[in-house]
């Protein structure tokens, strides 16, 4: 039966991959839409066309309310979230105000308008990055770092619905993401990709031997769709859990030698050494057994497949990976706004920048600045 979905954050790579999915599946989708983003997978791959466009902010009063009970809507997915670690980090209001308050303002809305599907976007962060195995959902949230804590936070503010009210809904827990659409520079993929179109060689700021869980979008996605899917069994099994949904662990240097191979390009990486922040693993990884067993769900997509259609999608959207054009036409890259919450208004300048809050952007996760 086609479900009425609302997604914010359709506007980041996973959001588009999210909403696409739904659409393929027959839903009619709901995006919020706060500025422009015309590099957005969304709007290059004509998916924006297709779905109801809501303008305004998450974080208006009574917006949540007014767009859940005038389109009807039954399934929830919230993406939106500030989600560059490193402009979390210099800018901690910005991101508590879109990662925590917006999560619960969300969550208010939903359980004012008894929306039987809920699934909001966590991250392995929440986990921190100090982890001797694969994470399980039952381990502690020890997120330090701004972004990491402001991810736990939001986790537990979700899932805390479902015990104190009733509201079904289930917290996703991803592993880093990769795929078309992904806008963020300082994560690995899309940053080597931008080197290789452009023919110089990417630079690696580790050695290279650092092993982390790579899930390709499309994959990703499914994940989403699974766990709202389990919201509605009658065990209740799903409402207030988390699900971990991750991929395979590979080293930088498997990901920068697929992608220098499968472009055909004659490129040396230059490989800086910076060694890893004290206390980070050099392996970190999610257990997504819980998710398999509940739903089947697995990945689908390997790393050589996932990394050939991403490159195609890059190759088909070149502006996509554009800095200038980005900034140009881009209104909503910008930290202008960041900065204005944590000074004074009248002074703080509106600068437009790569690395901007992702309250429309939902890009994904793992966005600490890359090994």
């Amino acid at each position: 039966m086609a479900r009425t979905v609302f997604i914010t954050g359709a506007y980041g790579a996973l959001g588009a991959w999210v909403a696409r999915a739904c659409l393929e599946r027959g839903d009619h989708v709901v995006v919020l839409r706060r500025d422009e983003v015309p590099a957005s997978a969304l709007v290059l791959d004509g998916i924006q066309d297709r779905c109801t466009v809501v303008h305004g902010d998450l974080l208006t009063a009574g917006l949540l309310e007014r767009v859940l009970a005038e389109h009807e809507v039954d399934t929830v997915f919230h993406l939106a979230a500030h989600s560059v670690v490193g402009t979390a980090q210099r800018s901690p209001l910005s991101a508590f105000e879109t990662n925590v308050r917006g999560t619960w303002l969300v969550m208010e809305a939903c359980r004012l308008l008894e929306i039987p599907r809920v699934v909001i976007a966590s991250s392995i962060k929440a986990y921190g990055t100090n982890g001797s195995r694969a994470f399980r959902e039952d381990d502690a949230l020890h997120g330090r770092q701004v972004y990491e804590v402001s991810k736990a936070a939001a986790d537990s503010i979700a899932r805390s619905y479902w015990d104190g009210y009733g509201v079904r809904v289930a917290a996703a827990r991803l592993a880093n993401v990769y795929g078309g659409g992904d806008l963020n520079r300082s994560r690995l993929v899309p940053d080597v990709l931008a080197a290789v179109l452009a023919d110089r060689p990417p630079v690696i700021r580790s050695d290279g031997s650092p092993q982390r869980d790579f899930l390709y979008v499309e994959d990703a996605a499914a994940a989403y769709l699974a766990i709202a899917d389990a919201l509605d069994r009658d065990d209740d099994t799903a409402c207030g859990a988390a699900f971990n949904a991750g991929g395979e662990p590979h080293s930088v240097n498997e990901i920068v030698d697929t992608i220098l191979r499968l472009a055909g390009v004659d490129l040396q990486p230059e490989i800086l050494g910076t060694p890893l922040p004290e206390g980070t693993s050099d392996r970190l990884s999610l257990d997504s057994s819980r998710l398999r067993d509940l739903t089947g769900w697995r990945p689908e997509i390997g790393l050589e497949e996932g990394l050939r259609r991403t490159l195609r999608w890059y190759r088909t959207h070149p502006l996509a990976l554009d800095l200038s054009y980005t900034r140009t036409h881009g209104r909503s890259l910008q930290v202008g706004r960041d900065q204005a919450q944590e000074g004074d208004r009248r002074r703080a300048p509106r600068q437009a920048v790569h690395e901007a809050r992702a309250s429309d952007h939902g890009r994904g996760e793992g966005g600490r600045r890359r090994p």
